[in-house]
């Protein structure tokens, strides 16, 4: 999955240019090699501890690893974090060339979509929407060496370090399990993989092999449709369950709700200042925010499901973008 879900947009940026200008001298600009730093020695000490590697495999396997600048780059937050859109970051995936692919993917793998949906419990065209919202059904997946974009990230990103190197060590994993080279996996910049854009650590806990030639392929439309509703399943998706009703809420309400978080907490009529239509669910719920500058805010209600696509990308836009694109796609 994507890491607008892990990308981070609360550092000061003088830090981070503070933290991306050493990690650049001391990977590239001093040419050391990645087998030759401590820190690397010490996560390889732990991989032979841990995973019975074999050490002098893992010494080979960062011999040859890169230093990605442009890794870094892409993973930067924004200049300005206080800067969000959700009208601008909405017609990036809810526009007519997205709808029109997932209309022809969907057609062209209904069966597999169907039976998918009815063995998970999660609609068909959530799962649809999620492929489009990470990939254009295949047409961006990424062309980064995932081992060096990862080992760039885990050893020269601080701010994120222990979630890439954990991520490494997955990678490592999978790549033993496969009986691949761990350096022959391409994808994201921030190592996400496949039609469906899952880290190694999600391939190895919920991707299924769903077109039944007994190997698990995330670059082939039935593993990634597949694997996408079993990954929701497995968070705690609720079959039939709702995902968001719209709110009008005052403003001076507004605030304190959604300092609680995303995770729903209460009913929506335990909401004080927030007003639903009659038929909206009463079932617990959190305050969602989609700001856009000089315009008003929009409010909705983010049910268990909301919840769940959020741990897909930890992002309420993301989650929101794919409800409309599926709804899009409905239509």
């Amino acid at each position: 999955m994507t890491i607008d879900r892990f990308r981070i947009r609360f550092f000061i940026p003088a830090l981070i240019a503070s933290v991306c200008s050493t990690s650049v001298l001391s990977a590239d600009a001093q040419g050391i090699r990645y087998s030759e730093r401590a820190d690397v020695k010490t996560f390889i000490a732990e991989m032979k501890e841990k995973h019975d590697f074999p050490e002098s495999w893992l010494i080979r396997q960062f011999d040859e690893a890169d230093f990605k600048p442009s890794v870094i780059k892409f993973i930067l937050p924004p200049a300005d974090p206080k800067v969000r859109s959700w009208k601008t970051y909405r017609s990036r995936f809810v526009e007519p060339k997205r709808i029109a692919a997932g209309r022809a993917f969907w057609h062209t793998h209904a069966a597999t979509v169907k039976r998918a949906s009815e063995q998970f419990g999660v609609p068909e065209e959530i799962i649809v929407a999620i492929i489009g919202v990470e990939t254009i059904y295949g047409k961006h997946m990424g062309h980064f060496e995932t081992f060096s974009a990862l080992t760039t990230l885990a050893f020269d990103y601080p701010p994120r370090a222990a979630l890439f190197r954990s991520q490494l060590e997955e990678l490592l994993l999978l790549a033993r399990e496969e009986g691949r080279n761990p350096r022959a996996y391409s994808g994201s910049f921030a190592g996400a993989l496949g039609l469906p854009q899952f880290l190694p650590g999600s391939i190895r806990r919920y991707a299924v092999n769903f077109d039944g030639d007994d190997k698990v392929n995330l670059d082939t439309p039935g593993d990634a449709i597949g694997s996408v509703a079993s990954f929701l399943a497995a968070h705690g998706w609720v079959p039939g369950g709702p995902i968001v009703a719209k709110a009008l809420v005052d403003d001076t309400a507004a605030a304190p709700l959604i300092a609680q978080g995303i995770k729903p907490q209460k009913l929506p009529s335990e909401m004080v200042g927030v007003l639903t239509r009659p038929d909206a669910p009463q079932e617990a719920a959190a305050l969602i925010d989609l700001v856009t500058p000089n315009q008003a805010t929009e409010y909705w209600l983010g049910y268990q499901n909301f919840y769940v696509i959020t741990r897909y990308n930890r992002s309420s836009f993301y989650a929101m973008a794919v409800h409309d694109l599926a709804q899009a796609l409905k239509q």
